[in-house]
């Protein structure tokens, strides 16, 4: 970067990967903010610039040099590797500090304490929050925890009996057997199902977790105002119940076209129906289970909106989502889910999918959209009068 760039920068304004300081008046505020941007999404540090934008220069660039190393390697647990540039703008010395989005997350500064970039600013996490970070980088799951407040007459076991007959050719005779079999497939966990265990095979889930479910609304209009609807159900079940009746809802509130096929052959669906049902298994499967939220179907006149609670998993973007990249932030119910009749392949070629189908069918691609804000991903399909 060049002292032109610097400028630009700074006309910018500082944002969620974007932090100016005037000075650091001691190690500890620094790795503070080092280990924020390592818990979000990394970003750079402009030392020397004031938060209102004026170049004021670093005065003592020996001290920093060590307060930044220091910071990084010692006071940041584990250590976070970042890189450093000096830039002279308007002759004064300016210190960009560029913190990588961390691969292994949670990382705290004196190991309690656990910071979190919020727009420009910081703060600390919450516990929440603390499992989501550590559901980043692979060391925790929430499908594999325990439901404490369940037992296993929470899962219903002559449903969980045929599916194990049917998929490995084998009766579990008695009690003993089939308790086994959950705890193996980390279905239990000591006497509690786990959430995976719930979802699957549990007696109406909803009971014990009441947001994990699906909210379906087909409004009047493009926008959500007023109470006008047409069509509106809270989807509950197991993972398999939300996916057959999320595609029913669909079915029922979409246009049937002919899209240049003969008169006397059926319609299709206005959105191709392959490209909905990777959207709603997607939605499913890949949620945030450590956020008490529902996933969203929307329908409007001019789109269908696909909501699941969560921001992409660690170091997964719009971009490489595209490709076809994808990291198992719910690996037990990933491992099923193809076994349950739900059309999910598991290679990475969802997204893919979706826009070749669209674009087969002459629609615009599917809209993705992570927003950071309200911590969802959102799936929008366009709605074209034919």
């Amino acid at each position: 970067m060049d002292c032109m760039e610097l400028l630009d920068l700074i006309k910018k304004g500082k944002d969620s990967t974007l932090q100016f300081k005037k000075e650091f008046n001691s190690i500890d505020a620094l790795a503070a903010e080092i280990c924020a941007f390592a818990n979000t999404k990394g970003g750079r540090i402009v030392i020397g610039v004031s938060d209102t934008g004026e170049i004021t220069g670093v005065h003592d660039l020996n001290r920093l040099n060590q307060w930044i190393s220091n910071a990084a390697s010692q006071k940041i647990d584990p250590p976070v590797e970042v890189t450093t540039q000096n830039l002279l703008c308007e002759g004064k010395l300016v210190v960009l500090v560029d913190v990588p989005l961390g691969p292994n997350k949670p990382y705290a500064v004196q190991k309690t304490e656990f910071w979190l970039k919020v727009g420009a600013d910081k703060r600390r996490a919450t516990r929440e929050e603390l499992r989501r970070l550590m559901q980043a980088s692979g060391g925790l799951y929430a499908d594999e925890m325990p439901i404490m407040r369940a037992h296993i007459d929470d899962i219903d076991m002559d449903r969980f009996r045929r599916f194990y007959e049917q998929e490995y050719g084998m009766s579990l005779i008695d009690d003993e057997e089939a308790y086994r079999a959950l705890l193996n497939l980390k279905l239990m966990q000591g006497p509690h199902p786990t959430l995976a265990g719930l979802l699957l095979f549990g007696n109406k889930p909803e009971r014990l977790r009441s947001q994990f479910i699906v909210k379906a609304v087909a409004f009047v209009g493009t926008e959500i105002v007023g109470r006008e609807y047409l069509d509106s159900e809270d989807i509950t079940g197991t993972l398999y119940d939300q996916y057959r009746d999320t595609m029913a809802f669909l079915k029922r509130n979409l246009r049937k076209v002919q899209r240049g096929r003969d008169v006397n052959l059926p319609g299709v669906w206005e959105i191709p129906q392959i490209a909905l049902e990777e959207a709603v298994v997607n939605a499913l499967v890949h949620r945030d289970y450590f956020m008490n939220a529902s996933v969203k179907i929307i329908i409007f006149d001019d789109r269908v909106e696909i909501i699941s609670p969560g921001r992409l998993p660690n170091t997964v973007s719009i971009h490489t989502i595209k490709q076809g990249i994808q990291i198992a932030r719910n690996p037990i119910l990933l491992s099923f889910v193809p076994k349950l009749r739900i059309p999910y392949r598991g290679i990475g070629s969802g997204i893919r999918r979706m826009i070749f189908e669209c674009r087969q069918a002459g629609l615009p691609e599917p809209e993705f959209i992570e927003d950071e804000s309200k911590e969802e991903f959102k799936v929008i399909f366009a709605r074209i009068a034919q």
